[in-house]
């Protein structure tokens, strides 16, 4: 009960006032499973990227941090391929420092920052953060690649113009066919017809 009544509160404060550049909802039904985007902070390489994640919040909360992983790759020392993050307050101490004084914006703020200035010294991809510590300039170059890749908004416009458009192709394609066979048909009428004068 304390739960669904702090997660309400939290949801209702984070539409209300969200965090610049954060936005966070429900996915469906469930109070517990909610998704988040946070667009990439200007002045790095992931500038004009919109990352989504999901946000699986534990029976236990407050008392237990919630889950978060990104949805869209990301190409950081601190974020896997799965999509985990290595971030302090995602996990309960004595190696986190997770509080039940937190709350999800607070989180995503963490992780917001976190994407601004990776921890190359608590990695969980050690490749790309021995790429940051010593040639900075190639992960620049790869993470802005990934994010143009993965989290661009124009390449998300186009692909859901690109499902649209199959969509209505679909769509036309089973009224042209619709109506050869309604077309065929009269056709055959006007044949007996025909016929029968």
């Amino acid at each position: 009960m304390q739960r669904a009544s702090r997660l309400k509160r939290e949801l209702s404060l984070l539409s209300a006032e969200p965090p610049p550049g954060i936005t966070c909802w429900q996915s469906g039904s469930r109070l517990d499973d909610l998704r988040a985007q946070i667009l990439g902070a200007a002045d790095t390489p992931y500038e004009k990227g919109i990352f989504n994640l999901e946000i699986v919040v534990p029976e236990r909360y407050p008392f237990e941090p919630p889950k978060i992983r990104f949805l869209t790759p990301i190409y950081h020392p601190n974020i896997d391929s799965a999509g985990r993050i290595c971030l302090d307050v995602l996990k309960l101490p004595p190696k986190g420092a997770w509080r039940p004084s937190l709350n999800i914006s607070t989180l995503l703020t963490s992780i917001q920052l976190l994407m601004a200035e990776p921890n190359p010294d608590d990695p969980l991809m050690a490749d790309i953060s021995s790429e940051y510590k010593y040639n900075k300039q190639l992960f620049l170059i790869n993470a802005k690649e990934w994010t143009e890749k993965y989290a661009s908004q124009q390449k998300r416009a186009s692909k859901a113009l690109e499902e649209k458009t199959n969509q209505s192709e679909t769509s036309t394609t089973s009224e042209s066919i619709m109506l050869k066979r309604k077309g065929s048909s009269i056709t055959k009428k006007e044949k007996k017809s025909r016929l029968e004068s």
